[in-house]
C-alpha cells in the first residue's frame, strides 16, 4: 500500500515515473535512477512488465538461433504466466513469428528490417509515380529497371 499523507489520500508512487520505465537503465539521470530502484522493490504490475521487458534484451546477445529459440520459448512461457494481458499478448505473437525472428540470427544478424522497407518504399514510390500498371508484367518490368538500375529498353516506336 501506498503511504498515506497528512489529508489521509494515498500518494500517486507511479506519477513521474513515466521515464524512468522507458529509458534504458544506463540512459537514466541520477534522479531517475534513485526513482527506479525504489520502484523496483515494490510488487507493482508495472514493474512485473519493465523486468520482462528488460529480460527480453538478453534475446538480442544471441548469436545461435538455436540458443535464441530456446530463450524465446522460455520467456513467452514465462509472459503468459505473469498474467499480465499485454504480456500474454506480445508471447503470442512472438510465438506465431517466431521462425521470422530466428531468420534475424541465420544471417548471422547482418540483415534487418530496415532493408526491406527501403526496397518497399522503392516500390511503392516507382507505382505511385506511374500511376498504377495495367498488367503485372509491365509492373515487374518497371521494378526490375528501378530497383536494378538496369539501362531503359530502346523504344520500337520513335514518340518525339
Amino acid at each position: 500500500m501506498p503511504p498515506l499523507t497528512n489529508g489521509g489520500h494515498y500518494t500517486p508512487l507511479l506519477s513521474k515515473t513515466r521515464w524512468c520505465f522507458l529509458k534504458r537503465r544506463e540512459n537514466l539521470t541520477e534522479k531517475q535512477g534513485f526513482k527506479l530502484n525504489e520502484l523496483l522493490k515494490m510488487n507493482l504490475r508495472t514493474v512485473k512488465a519493465y523486468l520482462l521487458r528488460e529480460q527480453f534484451q538478453k534475446l538480442w546477445e544471441y548469436r545461435s538461433p538455436g540458443w535464441a529459440g530456446k530463450f524465446l520459448e522460455q520467456w513467452c512461457h514465462a509472459a503468459i504466466f505473469s498474467r499480465l494481458e499485454p504480456m500474454k499478448d506480445l508471447a503470442r505473437m512472438l510465438t506465431a513469428h517466431r521462425p521470422l525472428i530466428l531468420n534475424y540470427f541465420r544471417a548471422k544478424k547482418q540483415f534487418n528490417s530496415g532493408i526491406v522497407e527501403g526496397l518497399n518504399r522503392k516500390i511503392n514510390l516507382t507505382i505511385r509515380k506511374s500511376f498504377g500498371f495495367r498488367t503485372l508484367k509491365i509492373a515487374k518490368v518497371c521494378l526490375y529497371h528501378q530497383l536494378g538500375e538496369l539501362p531503359e529498353p530502346d523504344f520500337a516506336h520513335k514518340f518525339w
